[in-house]
Parts: structure tokens; sequence; C-alpha cells
């Protein structure tokens, strides 16, 4: 059976999907760079590390997306998650925050799966295991 799964499409969409959010993300800091340091700074975080935010993003996003180097990339995006989790919207009390935290952490599982399962038949790293 997991020979199956691992030869079919559910992991390269899986990546794709888990990905998106943080690529898309990483763009939307640089276009909107002040206001996203000014985010970082009112909740405690030092707006000198949004350069480093924004390359984990974008290039672990497409680390992931395109299955090169995958449990490294999905371990790195899991912490980043979590530790976003906790850092921006551990506020249990406001509804809108504890769904983003729930967020967080469900995004944060299917990265950890991730990271234990590997990237599948359709990746970077299957070739590379081939060669």
């Amino acid at each position: 059976m997991n020979e199956l799964l691992q030869a079919s499409i559910f992991a390269p969409v899986a990546r794709i999907m888990l990905a998106l959010i943080f690529v898309i993300a990483g763009f939307n800091k640089i276009s909107g760079y002040e206001g996203t340091q000014g985010y970082m700074s009112a909740m405690g975080v030092m707006p000198e590390l949004l350069p480093a935010v924004i390359f984990v993003e974008i290039v672990a996003g497409l680390m992931l997306m395109v299955g090169f180097c995958t449990r490294l990339a999905a371990v790195s995006l899991a912490g980043f998650t979590l530790l976003a989790g906790f850092l921006f919207h551990f506020n249990l009390a406001d509804q809108m925050q504890y769904i983003l935290f729930m967020k967080n952490i469900a995004i944060t599982g299917g990265l950890l799966m991730v990271a234990h399962m590997g990237a599948g038949a359709w990746s970077i790293d299957a070739k590379r295991d081939m060669a």
C-alpha cells in the first residue's frame, strides 16, 4: 500500500498545497514590507528578522513544492509555523486568533507528515535517489 501511495499523485499535490501558503506569504511580505515590519514590531518581534522570514518562506516553500531536500524543508517550515503560531496567534480568547493558531497547528502536522513520509516518487529527491 505504501508503494501505491508513494507513486501516486497525492504526494506532489499535498506538497504544492502546503507550500503555496508559504511562497505566497513570502512574496506578500515583500510587497507589504513596511506594514509587515510594523506588525512584527507591534507583536514584540524584531522587524530586522523580516528578511530571514521572507527567505525561509520562499526558499523552503519552493523546496517543498518541487520536492528538493523535502524533509529538511518540511521540518524547517514546521518549526517556523509552530513558532509563528505562538508568537502571533496564541490569544485563545480571541476567536479569530484561535482559528489562526489552530490553522498553524494543522499545517505543522501536515509538514511533519511530509517530513516523515518523504517527498514521494514525483520529486527531485526521488530522481536524485535513482541516480
